[in-house]
């Protein structure tokens, strides 16, 4: 009787180097958090270039994902990986010299062509190296954590360097990572490739970032100033030319994304948690941010290093969870992470707008828990069930799904807070301000404290307070819709998910690949 083969030394190393490039691309999502005012005093970017400085990375990352996927399910995901790198670290260096706020956008721009080529390569790689469903879970558990502690890393990161060098550094860390992976990665990682994939399709690459950029665009823009025509239609445009992908995909005898893998239970069910999930994670991280640095009023550098605390509390979290799911159903596992997020959800709702730091942190941390949970387990299932030879494809489905999820989440959660916001703090205002005064605190939190650096001591106190509890009012509404929408989530995941199993691979096709330099094309 056959088994299945199981990792060994060499793959668990090859492995480890694949979590260098996936900690810098989940780094540099947040890593430009403490920047800004820095790069605004040397560059003088306006508003608008200032938001296309930290919005062009993710839009081109997400836009990317699929299509680099499919590249390397044709000319071979170490390859991919490989070129990655040379394009992340020549963009990380234009970015660090960049002498223009144009220039900076157009390195950011670069950054996320890397990323993409990156991100995807490095969860489908883990696909292939492990063909044990225990060791897969295991590595994904791993791949999940270090996905969120780079995002969280980030901004603790930038402080520090920000503290002792000039803002390019930021990026320039970048480069030492990326010249280790160009030359481990030949010697410690295999070459795989699906030899039956057909010619790359140029048409549904391009239809695929003309429907994602547009939704993603649209989504942020509406978050960030409210209903408005232009974000709206954007949207529109973007579901459209989403139908005309899907239609050629249908047409195509090798489509760049494979439908019927999609309508499996465990890759669309598991697509559609993981939006979820995302959408919860991304979407309140704004709030603990704010809550920080403008309500507690920490530094950015001790800002940083408390938000870490949550990330730090739930590291165990998603080995435990792929220990977890040998013997229980993954879907009541997801379920109960779901369950666990909505309650760390409820205690935010608690928190006071004075001294609310323990609240802050304990709920942070348990709704990170249990969306770290579903995150994990929801990859594995998409792995899992995806053949090794469509791994690049599924796992670009998966991190195309995750940006979206953010985005609304951003973009639905923060209108929430915002509304909430907007209606209170005028309430809470004194009489005798100007209109422009009452206006600028209206908008944001940042321009109630504004407002309240030119007002004398005890003007300024009154507007800084009524500020505060405003905005922890509307944090208390997101969270909880949020929790609501956690306990559906629990309720959708077990309904859908239930009793689906992740296969072990054939053990006829899925021999160990070799761990040489030489490329061995592997199906």
């Amino acid at each position: 009787m056959t088994t299945t083969p199981r990792a060994g030394r060499r793959e668990w190393i090859g492995f480890s180097v694949l979590m260098l490039p996936l900690l810098l691309v989940s780094m540099d999502v947040s890593v430009l958090y403490f920047a800004v005012p820095f790069i605004s005093a040397e560059l003088r970017p306006t508003g608008t270039e200032q938001l296309w400085i930290f919005d062009i990375y993710g839009f081109v990352l997400a836009g990317l994902l699929i299509t680099m996927g499919a590249l390397g399910d044709r000319i071979g995901r170490r390859r991919l990986l490989l070129c990655g790198a040379v394009a992340f670290g020549a963009a990380s260096l234009l970015a660090a010299y960049a002498d223009s706020a144009g220039m900076l956008i157009a390195a950011r721009a670069l950054l996320g062509v890397g990323g993409a080529t990156l991100m995807p390569s490095t969860l489908a790689l883990v696909r292939n190296l492990f063909h044990d469903e225990k060791q897969r879970g295991t590595a994904i558990a791993i791949w999940t954590a270090t996905l969120t502690g780079g995002i969280a890393i980030g901004p603790v990161l930038s402080g520090v360097l920000l503290e002792h060098f000039w803002w390019g550094s930021i990026f320039l860390i970048n480069l030492p990572a990326m010249a280790l992976l160009l030359l481990l990665a030949p010697a410690l990682v295999p070459e795989f490739r699906d030899p039956a994939a057909g010619r790359f399709d140029v048409l549904s690459a391009v239809l695929s970032l003309a429907a994602l950029l547009p939704v993603i665009y649209g989504i942020k823009e509406l978050a960030r100033t409210g209903w408005a025509t232009g974000p709206a239609l954007s949207i529109v445009a973007g579901l459209l030319v989403a139908v005309v992908f899907v239609r050629r995909q249908h047409r195509l005898a090798h489509p760049m994304v494979d439908l019927a893998l999609v309508r499996r239970r465990a890759v669309g069910g598991a697509l559609g948690v993981n939006l979820v999930a995302m959408f919860a994670m991304v979407g309140f991280a704004i709030f603990t941010t704010q809550h920080l640095q403008s309500v507690l009023g920490l530094s950015p550098l001790r800002a940083a290093l408390w938000s870490l605390l949550p990330s730090v509390a739930v590291g165990g979290v998603a080995p435990l969870a792929a220990t977890l799911a040998r013997r229980i159903d993954r879907a009541y596992l997801i379920g109960a992470g779901f369950v666990i997020a909505a309650g760390g959800f409820v205690v935010l709702t608690q928190v006071p707008a004075d001294d609310g730091l323990v609240p802050l942190l304990v709920g942070a941390s348990v709704y990170a828990a249990g969306l770290v949970v579903v995150m994990s387990l929801v990859t594995e299932l998409v792995l899992g069930a995806a053949p090794p030879e469509r791994a690049g494809v599924a796992s670009a489905l998966t991190e195309s799904g995750s940006e979206l999820g953010g985005a609304l989440g951003m973009a639905v959660l923060g209108s929430v807070g915002n509304a909430v916001y907007r209606r209170e703090v005028v309430d809470g205002l004194r009489g005798g301000l100007p209109d422009d005064a009452v206006a600028a605190a209206r908008e944001t939190l940042g321009g109630a404290l504004a407002v309240a650096g030119s007002l004398p001591a005890e003007g300024a106190a009154a507007v800084r307070h009524a500020a505060a509890v405003a905005f922890t009012d509307g944090l208390h509404l997101a969270a909880g819709a949020a929790g609501v929408l956690m306990l559906l989530a629990a309720v959708a995941a077990v309904a859908t998910l239930r009793g689906v199993h992740v296969p072990q691979t054939d053990p006829a096709d899925a021999a160990p690949a070799p761990l040489d330099p030489a490329p061995a094309t592997q199906r």
